[in-house]
């Protein structure tokens, strides 16, 4: 097994990182900025290297630091976590002809995943159920056009390179193409010096349904059921639960064996994440990300399993530890991501953590970074922490995370627990009938009323 690992990752993702390691043995490095010098990642972790200043450009996702600070702690391998450097195949590519580990997949699928028209047309090919749409970029608005009049309008234009809601855009009528098509153009060209487009059909009311997926390098593929992340605001998630309120256990069992039949196919090295669009009891592929999920911690709640220490095992070269066969899902968990926020406006609230008081018990989980007098900086992602609840069923889920919200306690900034709060009070969250755009028409009438 490994001795080292260097996580190229800061906050909770890579605290959560850290413990696995601990648990197997593995000692860690950190890698920090120097507003994070006094991070928990940086304190817990056994060595620590300063990579950069704030922005994360120069510091996260500063390839040649941190492969240099590899060289200084003499560091084997490499775990990404997710954002920053997750999803970048260049990277992956340089870390392996540095003779280190990638843990994760290979940078071909990296890249192959990364793009979201490859992505779709390899997926159709591997027998995976996709959004109609046009086969590959749309160059020209009349391209776009006679596609639109072949699957009906309303469409969505959608970048092909990155993700996050960046380079979307919905048309519902021929009239509202162009300016549709244009937008998301120069979006994405702006946020991911690509200016690649597709089409596809736009779904009114679907849920967004992820399967977890991870595979070694002994052909061994497993499924981990599936996450429901349809609470979204523009486009971001903001809960997540497994298993879904909308599926039962033949669509479950059907689509989880689907996608580890394709994933299986494409000779997919460790975890990843195949997103779908479901409605009217149809699944409709819109992208693989190809890292560990914010909402990884669901999946584990009710499998019983460490995507994380899976994760390394599979980069040693190591089968995974159980067998499809040795699966199965316990009771319901729900994720919610508190981030340092405005509950009503969603502005960032970065600042000094005057106190702060962790919920735990049964079924508890919180993955979080934050210690009193820790100051939160204004240069990343406002995720300050996560919560996660288990129970036996969705209602004493339900029940729990109501406890759990209650027994919170973070003074001195803003975060989105009260949000979660009053979803809580809402009937429609409670019996589990909702749809992706669902939250942000709810936020609305709570402005309103």
């Amino acid at each position: 097994m490994f001795d080292k690992i260097l996580i190229a990752n800061r906050g909770e993702i890579a605290l959560r990182i850290q413990r696995a390691c601990k648990e197997m043995g593995i000692k860690t490095v950190a890698v920090h900025s120097t507003a994070d010098a006094d991070a928990m990642h940086v304190r817990l972790a056994d060595e620590s290297v300063c990579v950069g200043p704030p922005p994360a450009l120069q510091s996260y996702l500063n390839i040649p630091a941190i492969i240099t600070a590899c060289e200084l702690t003499g560091a084997e391998a490499i775990h990404p976590g997710y954002g920053f450097l997750s999803e970048n195949a260049n990277f992956a590519q340089i870390v392996a002809e540095h003779g280190l580990t990638f843990i994760g997949p290979t940078a071909e699928h990296i890249r192959l995943m990364g793009d979201k028209i490859a992505a779709k047309e390899t997926m159709r090919k591997l027998g995976v159920p996709c959004v109609p749409g046009s086969e590959g970029e749309v160059k020209d608005v009349k391209k776009a056009e006679k596609i639109a009049a072949e699957i009906g309008f309303p469409v969505l234009v959608k970048a092909a390179a990155g993700g996050g809601g960046r380079g979307m855009k919905v048309a519902a009528t021929k009239e509202d193409l162009a300016s549709a098509w244009s937008t998301a153009r120069a979006e994405s060209k702006a946020a991911f010096g690509d200016d690649a487009v597709y089409i596809e059909k736009y779904l009114s009311l679907p849920r967004h349904i992820e399967i977890q997926v991870i595979g070694d390098s002994h052909g061994n593929v497993c499924h981990l059921g599936e996450r429901d992340c349809s609470l979204q605001r523009r486009h971001q998630k903001v809960l997540e639960e497994a298993p879904s309120p909308a599926l039962n256990e033949a669509q479950r069992a059907k689509i989880g064996s689907t996608v580890a039949d394709a994933v299986r196919d494409m000779g997919y090295l460790g975890a990843g994440t195949i997103e779908f669009l479901y409605e009217n009891g149809e699944f409709y592929f819109i992208e693989m990300n190809t890292r560990l999920q914010v909402e990884h911690p669901v999946t584990e709640a009710i499998y019983g399993v460490d995507l994380v220490r899976e994760q390394i095992q599979i980069a040693y070269g190591q089968k995974l530890s159980f067998t499809q066969d040795d699966l199965t899902s316990d009771g319901h968990a729900i994720e919610c991501r508190i981030n340092a926020e405005n509950p009503m406006t969603f502005a960032p609230s970065p600042g000094a953590v005057t106190g702060f008081h962790a919920p735990g018990g049964l079924g508890v989980r919180m993955d979080s970074a934050l210690y009193a007098g820790y100051r939160i900086p204004p240069y990343y992602d406002s995720l300050v922490g996560k919560l996660i609840v288990h129970g036996r069923s969705r209602n004493e889920c339900l029940m729990r995370l109501r406890r759990a919200l209650n027994e919170m306690v973070v003074d001195g900034i803003e975060t989105t627990t009260p949000l979660f709060e009053r979803l809580l009070n809402s009937p429609d969250f409670v019996n589990g009938d909702y749809h992706i755009h669902w939250l942000e028409r709810w936020l609305a009438e709570q402005k309103s009323g």
